[in-house]
């Protein structure tokens, strides 16, 4: 079995709630947040599958269809593509918040989904999020979970924390030249 790491979208990969962005709902309102590109692909050498697990409620809410999130997600891809960096799987949850779907974090079903089509090893990964319902949903997945980001008013119980995905992937690399 293998072992991943699996990323929130929104805060974690790219910029949200910015100076230039305030939410993601077409592909121009895509920018990769500093230093994700190298990170992805420093853990992509670690020998982990990478996931992007992520609740796009705005397509319930009407702000945007499918179609233009597989567009935004594509140029995620190919945005990371350009430092060598690889997603292997998006998952997405399209309902409204409070619509109590199964799909959406906190729950773990797009996690659990994810590790049954990639026979992930739960127990020897990660989930990267910036609030709770992240931390919650890898917790719930038995996953080892990580907090990244400046948002100082979350309170979640995550195992580990870090300033942002470069410094977890820079920390995952070192603890792996201790093996």
């Amino acid at each position: 079995m293998d072992k991943a790491v699996f990323l929130d979208r929104d805060g974690v990969v790219n910029e949200v709630l910015s100076h230039r962005v305030k939410f993601v709902n077409r592909p121009e309102d895509f920018h990769l947040l500093k230093g994700v590109g190298e990170a992805i692909r420093k853990i992509n050498e670690l020998n982990f599958k990478v996931f992007v697990v992520t609740n796009q409620g705005g397509i319930g809410l009407g702000y945007m269809k499918e179609r233009e999130l597989r567009k935004i997600h594509a140029k995620m891809q190919n945005d990371l593509a350009e430092y060598g960096a690889i997603v292997h799987d998006v998952a997405y949850c399209p309902h409204k918040p409070n619509e109590g779907c199964a799909c959406r974090k906190p729950k773990p079903c797009m996690l659990l989904r994810l590790a049954k089509k990639h026979q992930i090893d739960l127990k020897k990964s990660y989930m990267v999020g910036d609030r709770e319902p992240d931390i919650e949903a890898g917790k719930e997945a038995k996953t080892i979970t990580v907090l990244v980001g400046s948002r100082k008013k979350e309170n979640a119980n995550a195992d580990l924390r870090f300033t942002d995905l470069l410094e977890f992937a820079n920390w995952l690399a070192k603890r792996a030249s201790l093996f």
